[in-house]
């Protein structure tokens, strides 16, 4: 006895799924060969701007803003009144409220509490990562090499061990007196 296989066309797997939710003598199916495929995702994309942007698209970190983000971090993290007893929530609140009213980042959009521990987390994984790339690359040097040199062969390593350039300098060099003043008045 041969028993139907729904995947033969290629078509089977989506019917087979409408048919199965569908319990209706009347069941739409989808064509899959259709230039009018149904779209499954509830997600909402932004609608296009006047320049051309979609508003749901990323805008991207500037160097200024990491640092701001880094001295909002220290700043909450080092705070002597409240210290370690503060919940996750409450103390990424506390950073992004202090980056937010940076007085550096005037006009500029606000960041929201989601973005901020992605980026803090991006800038301190790989800022680590090339600081040990940057150890070895010491440990290498040879006699007439300069730092240039070194840097150059740190950058060298990183790229090797973790296949990416290492776009961080900004965050890894960080001069302190650069520094957003956000900390608690």
């Amino acid at each position: 006895m041969d028993i139907p296989n729904p995947y033969q066309n290629g078509e089977g797997f989506v019917n087979l799924l409408t048919s199965q939710l569908v319990n209706e003598v009347n069941a739409p199916t989808i064509d899959l060969r259709s230039a009018d495929l149904p779209h499954f995702s509830s997600q909402v994309f932004g609608e296009p701007t006047q320049g051309g942007r979609n508003q749901a698209e990323r805008r991207k970190w500037t160097p200024k803003e990491d640092l701001v983000l880094i001295s909002a971090w220290l700043n909450t993290s080092k705070d002597p009144v409240v210290g370690t007893d503060q919940k996750n929530t409450a103390f990424w609140k506390r950073i992004v409220d202090l980056f937010n009213s940076c007085p550096d980042l005037v006009g500029q959009p606000r960041r929201e509490v989601s973005t901020c521990k992605q980026r803090w987390g991006r800038i301190n994984d790989h800022v680590c990562k090339f600081v040990g790339s940057y150890q070895a690359a010491t440990k290498e040097k040879s006699s007439g090499q300069n730092d240039n040199d070194v840097m150059k062969a740190a950058h060298d390593i990183f790229y090797n061990d973790y296949e990416m350039k290492f776009t961080l300098e900004h965050a890894w060099s960080l001069p302190l007196t650069q520094l957003c003043d956000v900390g608690p008045q």
